[in-house]
């Protein structure tokens, strides 16, 4: 099941559940974690792309291995809500990922790199620990955001 609406995804998990956040790009798929309750999201493991067997091979190793119940896909709209050839893209991805049989929200994901960058230079970290920390810390706030608004629906 692959959905837009919180109240949806939330029906499909009634017990809740540990999630997987991702952050899905053209090099790498950043991903993060839930707690089973729901409370917050942490950073994950960086996955670099390759093919898709691969990558998908990789995200279920990791499902696997953290017992995940359901999968939060940020999704890359333009400013005014429309698609783009990104959110085409990505719901291909997620269309391709349907068969593992969890449930998959697919989050608004607009400003999430640009918040994680602004952090991350409010931390004074270098150019280089940026770009090897914002996909991961993206998907974390674009999960933080879905387990925020799938607890208080």
């Amino acid at each position: 099941m692959i959905t837009t609406s919180a109240a949806d995804f939330r029906a499909a998990l009634p017990d809740g559940g540990r999630l997987i956040g991702l952050d899905v790009g053209s090099k790498t798929i950043g991903t993060a974690l839930c707690d089973a309750g729901w409370s917050f999201a942490s950073p994950a493991q960086l996955i670099r792309r390759t093919k898709f067997t691969r990558d998908k091979t990789a995200l279920a190793d990791l499902i696997a291995a953290q017992q995940v119940r359901g999968m939060v896909i940020g999704l890359p709209l333009s400013m005014d809500g429309s698609d783009s050839p990104r959110t085409q893209s990505t719901r291909a991805f997620a269309r391709n990922l349907d068969d593992m049989g969890l449930p998959i929200l697919l989050w608004d994901e607009r400003w999430s790199t640009v918040a994680v960058e602004r952090t991350l230079i409010e931390q004074d970290a270098s150019r280089a620990k940026r770009a090897e920390l914002v996909d991961k810390m993206a998907a974390a706030h674009i999960l933080q955001g879905a387990i925020d608004a799938l607890v208080n629906s």
